[in-house]
This record gives C-alpha cells, sequence and structure tokens, in this order.
C-alpha cells in the first residue's frame, strides 16, 4: 500500500465525497472511440507517430471529484487518450483545458487540497487558510484563474487541451526535442454565457458529445527552447513557441466496449512507448501511483499491473 498516495486521494474526496465507482478527480467523463492519423513529421519514432491510423479510446471529462457536479460549472475540463499501438501494446496521453498545473510537487498537491477541504456547516472552506497557502506559493495563480475565470464551454469538441507536462521525442535521426501536447479543435475554440450553458442543462456536455457523428482535433506538439522549464508543470511556456502538426484525432462515437465488468481503465501519461521519454517533473511520475490509490477505492480491486491498462 502507498501511505502517501492513500492520504493524497483521501483528501481529494473529503472535498467532492467518496463516489463508488467513480474516479477520485475527473469523476464525471464520457468515453468514445476513434483514431488517431499520424502526419508522419518526422519528430519521434514513436509507432503511433508514423505510418498507418491507430484506434483509440478518449475520455472527455470535468475535472471535478464529484460525478454529479453540473456540466455548466466553473473548472478545468481534461481529455485523456488511449492508443491500441500495431504490436499489442497501448500509450497514454493525458491533457488538460488548463495552461499549466496548481503545483510543482505531490506535497504541494496534497497540502492546496487539504487547505481546501470545505467546512461541514458552511460547505465551503476556510478562504483564508486558501489565500495564505496561495500567498505562499504564486505558482498556482495562472492555474486557479484559468480554471475560475473561463466561461464554460460550447462542447468538449470547442476546447483546446494542453498536456501541462514535459516530453522527450527522439527522431529516427537521434534527434532530441523537449515537447508538450496540444490538440486543438477543428471547430475553433468556443464558450457560452454562463445562464446560456446553465439553461442547457446538467449534462449538457456529456450529452451533446454523444449525440455527435464526428469531433476532430489536430494534436501539435509545442517545442521547447533551451531555457523553457521542462521539469515544472506550472510553468506555461511562451505563446510564440514553434509548434508542429503531428496527427488528427477523429472519434467517431460512444465507446461501449471499455469499463464493463472488471474492465478498469486508467490513462496514465507515464505509459511511453519507443521513441518518447519522460521528464524529472514530479507530479507527472506521482500520477501513476495516486492513480492506483484511486482504483483501489473506486472499484474495490487492486490497480491493474502496468497502470496504464
Amino acid at each position: 500500500m502507498d501511505a502517501f498516495a492513500e492520504e493524497v486521494v483521501g483528501a481529494i474526496n473529503d472535498i467532492s465525497g467518496r463516489h463508488e465507482g467513480h474516479r477520485a478527480a475527473h469523476a464525471k467523463g464520457t468515453l468514445l472511440a476513434g483514431t488517431f492519423a499520424p502526419a508522419d513529421s518526422g519528430l519521434t519514432t514513436a509507432a503511433h507517430m508514423s505510418g498507418d491510423p491507430v484506434r483509440v479510446t478518449a475520455r472527455f471529462s470535468n475535472g471535478g471529484g464529484d460525478p454529479g457536479i453540473p456540466d455548466y460549472a466553473r473548472e478545468g475540463r481534461g481529455l485523456a487518450l488511449k492508443f491500441y499501438l500495431p504490436d499489442g501494446s497501448k500509450t497514454d496521453i493525458v491533457a488538460l483545458s488548463l495552461p499549466c498545473f496548481f503545483v510543482r510537487t505531490p506535497q504541494d498537491f496534497l497540502d492546496f487540497t487539504r487547505a481546501r477541504k470545505p467546512d461541514p456547516e458552511t460547505g465551503q472552506p476556510d478562504f483564508e487558510k486558501v489565500g495564505a497557502w496561495v500567498g505562499e506559493h504564486p505558482e498556482a495563480v495562472a492555474a486557479i484563474q484559468a480554471a475560475m475565470g473561463a466561461d464554460p464551454p460550447e462542447s468538449y469538441a470547442t476546447v483546446a487541451y494542453n498536456s501541462i507536462h514535459s516530453f522527450l521525442w527522439t527522431a529516427p535521426d537521434g534527434t532530441e526535442r523537449w515537447v508538450r501536447y496540444r490538440f486543438e479543435p477543428e471547430e475553433g475554440e468556443r464558450t457560452l454565457a454562463p445562464d446560456d450553458a446553465k439553461a442547457l442543462g446538467r449534462d449538457y456536455l456529456q450529452e451533446e458529445i454523444v449525440a455527435r457523428s464526428s469531433t476532430a482535433f489536430r494534436l501539435m506538439v509545442v517545442i521547447a527552447e533551451e531555457d523553457d522549464a521542462v521539469n515544472d508543470p506550472t510553468v506555461a511556456w511562451p505563446e510564440e513557441r514553434e509548434r508542429v502538426e503531428v496527427g488528427r484525432l477523429e472519434l467517431s462515437g460512444p465507446d461501449t466496449e471499455r469499463e464493463r465488468g472488471d474492465d478498469i481503465l486508467v490513462f496514465d501519461p507515464t505509459r511511453v512507448t519507443d521513441g518518447i521519454g519522460l521528464s524529472d517533473d514530479e507530479i507527472l511520475h506521482f500520477r501513476p501511483r495516486a492513480y492506483a490509490a484511486s482504483v483501489t477505492r473506486r472499484s474495490g480491486a487492486p490497480a491493474p499491473a502496468g497502470i496504464g491498462a
């Protein structure tokens, strides 16, 4: 048992409640099936980035841990992808609507989460405590403002999603580049006025994305320059960084094959394949530990071997 990971997941549950059968974070989501067609950019030897299209499972989600929260709530959105590679292996990408993350370390994540724990009588956190924590961690401000300041999206398909973590891509000629992923919606980014989103109902994002016949994104990689922070997810890279289109994601409808019975689906950004390496980002490396604890809590079963199954 990973006691620290259990502590972190427990702190998340203290905010949103413990909901059997649901993830601790990004509890409300929808699975879709589709394909990823690579653009053969030549930037990596990874199997899904050249050759024929590969099958994917995608999950759109809201950021919170309460599956009953309305879709019009102000919070970040998520897009997670599992790629099924020709040799039978899998690799994942996890991305958020935020430009960066709240914290640099797992301990900071735990402290921030504890500071946000609601008072049982008021249902609200101690805002002085939260404010004091943020005052000591100015790196969290950009992500907090992005999450709380954005209007609700028109659709999950009109949101851009960023990996926030950095990955080392190795090209066929041995050239190495640090990159971050960005999924750009082909329809463009569009939001709704809060009242208009509320009028569509509590589940309007879930219902709309399932009803679509097709949803498409361009996958871009943002290429770091020498002084860019590759190990710090709280730092967004400058907008002027070079971006290269490396593929197209097309989702065709609900995925009805996964998460049935004992099928526990986990999207793990550390599940990479040849041609892609991990940074030393502490949050990135902590994610599989938290996912394992969350899987056990929501299912009562041990996490699957190789958490990114």
